[in-house]
């Protein structure tokens, strides 16, 4: 009888391992579209992160500045009328800047951000690899799909002081150059 009840009691505890084993848990949760304007699966955003590519933050989309948009600085400098900038979540970015000739200038290289802590304002280190060697630093602020933007040259060293987060729009050199240095883009996809 003892060697009965054993083989009862080996019956079902192998039973229940079979049974718990291939009971999955149910995943009701569908899985990521990437493209559906929903956030479902393991998106971390709307239709990006998880599986799918990674969620835009901060400066980071394509954005298109153009007509009073211009800062009145690159206008006034080097005949500026449009200027479309890529910033990608591998943090590189792609910027292209047309004159009022149609004329077109590519700067490429790598970019840094942080949020400042003051506002809604973001630092930004912008390192240009090409067309030359430069980095500039400065600020950004995002309301809805429109940037504020004002960075200046820090090295090679020009002599310009950048804007911070702390004094606000309008503050490169001091705020020397008040707002002629300050860009608006409109973000596009």
């Amino acid at each position: 009888m003892k060697n009965l009840k054993f083989l009862f009691l080996l019956f079902a505890i192998t039973g229940m391992v079979v049974t718990w084993q291939s009971c999955d848990k149910d995943n009701d949760e569908p899985e990521a579209t990437c493209s559906d304007g929903i956030q479902n699966g393991d998106e971390t955003g709307v239709d990006c992160g998880g599986s799918c590519a990674p969620c835009e933050i901060g400066v980071q989309g394509k954005w298109q500045s153009s007509g009073a948009n211009v800062a009145p600085l690159l206008v006034t400098l080097f005949n500026t009328d449009s200027i479309y900038a890529e910033f990608k979540t591998d943090n590189t970015y792609v910027v292209e800047q047309y004159d009022n000739t149609g004329a077109k200038l590519t700067l490429t290289g790598t970019y840094s951000q942080k949020e400042s802590g003051v506002g809604n304002i973001w630092e930004i280190t912008v390192n240009q690899s090409a067309p030359a060697v430069l980095t500039s630093e400065g600020i950004f602020e995002i309301t809805g799909n429109t940037m504020k933007y004002e960075i200046a040259q820090t090295s090679p060293d020009i002599g310009a002081v950048p804007a911070t987060a702390a004094a606000g729009f309008g503050s490169t050199n001091g705020g020397a150059f008040g707002m002629t240095n300050v860009q608006t883009y409109e973000r596009i996809e």
